[in-house]
Order: C-alpha cells, then sequence, then structure tokens
C-alpha cells in the first residue's frame, strides 16, 4: 500500500474526481477525509468506504469561509493524527463571454477556486510542518491552467493562478519535506461539465454533439474524455512520490489535447 497510515484531506470529494480520488487513496491505505459543502453526502461517501473497510470521515466545509476551513481541518486532524496529503479539489463552472460576466460571478469563480486553495493549504501547512513528516499538497488545476478557452475567463484566470501558489509552495515547503504540485486535467464527463455543454451549445448556437466532438474533444489524440480514473492515478503518483524531484510541477492529463 502507497499511502498507508496518511491522512487526506479531500475537498469536492463527495463525488465526481474528487469522490473517485478518495476510492483510490483508501485503496493504498490512506485515512481520508471526505470534505465537502454538502455535509449529507461527504457522511455518505465516508461510510461507503468504510463499509469496504477503509478509516473516512465526512465534513462539511464550505472552501472560501476561513473559519469552516480551519474548524474542519482541526476536526480532520484531531480525528486521524495530523494531515499528510491535501486534495485541493473544490470548483464549480460559470460560462458567460467576458463582457457579460457578472462581477459578482468572477467573484464566486475566484474565491472557490483560489481563495479555497488558499485557505485550505494554509490550515493543512501548519499541521505538515508542525508534524515534521512532510506532506503533500495537490492542487485540482485544468488544461486551463496551461490554455484559454472562450467564455471561462474566471476559471482560466484561476487555474493559472493555481500553478503560482504550488510553486511558491513548493519552495516554502521544501525545508519542512512539504511538496505541492498542479494536476491539469481535460474534460472530465463530471457533473460539472455535463452543465457545460447545454450551455456552450446555447451561447455558441452549435448542438452539444458538436460542443463535444469539436470543442471539448476536437484536440485530443483519440476523442475520449479524460477519466475520474486517469486523474486519481496521477494523485496517487504525486502524494506517494518519495522525493522532491516531481515538486512544483504541474502534469497535463488530457488524451493529448495539450502537450508540453
Amino acid at each position: 500500500m502507497q499511502l498507508k497510515d496518511k491522512v487526506a484531506f479531500i475537498t469536492g470529494s463527495a463525488s465526481g474526481i474528487g469522490k473517485e480520488i478518495a476510492q483510490l487513496f483508501a485503496q493504498e491505505g490512506a485515512k481520508v477525509v471526505i470534505a465537502d459543502l454538502n455535509k449529507q453526502a461527504a457522511d455518505a461517501t465516508a461510510a461507503e468506504l468504510e463499509e469496504r473497510g477503509a478509516q473516512a470521515l465526512g465534513v462539511g466545509v464550505d472552501v472560501t469561509s476561513e473559519e469552516q476551513v480551519d474548524a474542519a481541518v482541526e476536526e480532520a486532524a484531531k480525528a486521524f493524527g495530523g494531515i499528510d496529503i491535501l486534495i485541493s479539489n473544490a470548483g464549480i463552472q460559470i460560462v458567460h463571454p467576458v463582457e457579460e460576466f457578472s462581477f459578482a460571478d468572477w467573484k464566486k469563480m475566484l474565491a472557490i477556486h483560489l481563495d479555497g486553495a488558499f485557505l485550505t493549504t494554509k490550515a493543512c501547512l501548519k499541521h505538515m510542518y508542525a508534524q515534521g513528516r512532510g506532506g503533500s499538497v495537490i492542487y485540482m488545476g485544468s488544461v486551463h491552467s496551461k490554455e484559454a478557452s472562450l467564455l471561462k475567463a474566471p476559471y482560466v484566470t484561476a487555474k493559472h493562478g493555481l500553478i503560482g501558489l504550488a510553486k511558491t509552495v513548493a519552495k516554502e515547503g521544501a525545508k519542512h519535506g512539504v511538496r505541492a504540485n498542479v494536476i491539469c486535467p481535460g474534460f472530465v464527463r463530471t457533473p460539472l461539465v455535463e452543465k457545460q455543454i447545454p450551455e456552450q451549445a446555447k451561447t455558441l448556437g452549435i448542438t452539444e454533439e458538436q460542443v463535444i466532438k469539436n470543442v471539448m474533444l476536437k484536440e485530443t489524440v483519440d476523442g475520449e474524455f479524460t477519466t475520474t480514473d486517469d486523474v486519481a492515478r496521477v494523485a496517487l503518483l504525486f502524494a506517494a512520490f518519495p522525493t522532491n524531484a516531481l515538486t512544483g510541477q504541474s502534469l497535463v492529463v488530457s488524451h493529448g489535447w495539450f502537450m508540453q
């Protein structure tokens, strides 16, 4: 088991990519904290993992609230004896052209993606540093951490920002044995992406099938969506990597959509 007895705090993990990562980490021996805005769903996912023999805890948290983040991390650390891994995965999507984007929606997007990453990092680093056993901070970026698409100004801005945050955390955390990385998935067919398909079809004046084929998957090598399993395996790679060799790096997981 690559993560035996490690404690993983995973935001947005009651469903989608976060849940897939939680399931894989539990299989690899981690004690998993299911942190989600939906407390009921977080508890349900934790119960599923416990039924399979894992140690899991559900916590409700709004990642834009410093008070809630601090309380959730403290609860997790108390329950499991510390924090070894942070997966900052909580996110939403709102699509509009820049000239139609409300300032309120802009601020909401940046708050969830960037403020949430900062607040959870700050809270978890305190434990990682104090424990003296190192740690791994992993941000859920996107191909949009490297590239832009129409209609997604705040999302692209936030995902680019995560790379800068990861690089800083990698440098500051090095003396404590804490690594930082960004996973940059292509389109993963989660509820967040499903919601975008009709929205983009309406805005762009094309069919939903054209959105999938000519917008979302056009640049892939095989016309395939990235899967939650694809992303979870990269998260495991970063979380279990034994040295600082990969710290500060980002990895694109996109079936060839973006190559570097």
